[in-house]
């Protein structure tokens, strides 16, 4: 690898462990911390789940087809944040960085990409076509979530960003494809 290249690398990781440790350090502050965990522990699934099971009691058939797409699609997004896992086999910050402190038990060992980023930012877009009206609340949630994950030290900022941008790319491409394709 050429030296220049590999010095870029070597001052993007450094700049990236201090943004991490920057962020990590608000976790020391047990209300911060709680908060995170909480949001984070929501952004495991429940959320999303609680969602997919409410949306045909409130909006009925409209529901009932936005429920099978987030369900269909999540499953999609599940299998792929796990083969990109297995490949990529990033250790996430607290295991490779002693100065970041983990505020909260991850879900499996690697961090590379975050699957929890993934979906909130893939049912955010794919909600909002369906139901804009809660757009702003669902943009909101998505960041706090993205955002837990590097306060814990479960995942690097690059986590965060390549699962929002995977996930960008699954729930837009779903919504253009539309829940036909389910049939």
């Amino acid at each position: 690898m050429d030296r220049r290249v590999a010095l870029a690398f070597a001052r993007f990781d450094a700049a990236e462990l201090k943004f991490c440790r920057y962020l990590n350090r608000s976790s020391r502050s047990s209300s911060v911390r709680q908060f995170f965990r909480v949001v984070s522990w929501l952004g495991d699934g429940w959320i999303w789940y609680a969602l997919i099971a409410a949306l045909p009691l409130a909006y009925g058939f409209a529901g009932i087809e936005a429920s099978l797409h987030l369900a269909a699609t999540g499953a999609l997004g599940v299998v792929l944040y796990k083969l990109i896992k297995e490949h990529a086999v990033r250790e996430r910050p607290y295991i490779t960085h002693s100065a970041i402190e983990c505020a909260s038990a991850p879900l499996d060992r690697y961090s590379f990409p975050s699957g929890h980023t993934l979906h909130a930012v893939c049912f955010t877009l794919m909600l909002c076509t369906y139901f804009p009206e809660w757009t702003a609340a669902f943009v909101t949630f998505a960041a706090l979530i993205a955002l837990s994950r590097v306060i814990l030290g479960l995942h690097y900022p690059t986590d965060v960003a390549a699962g929002g941008a995977l996930g960008g790319l699954l729930g837009f491409g779903s919504t253009m494809v539309g829940p036909q394709w389910l049939i």
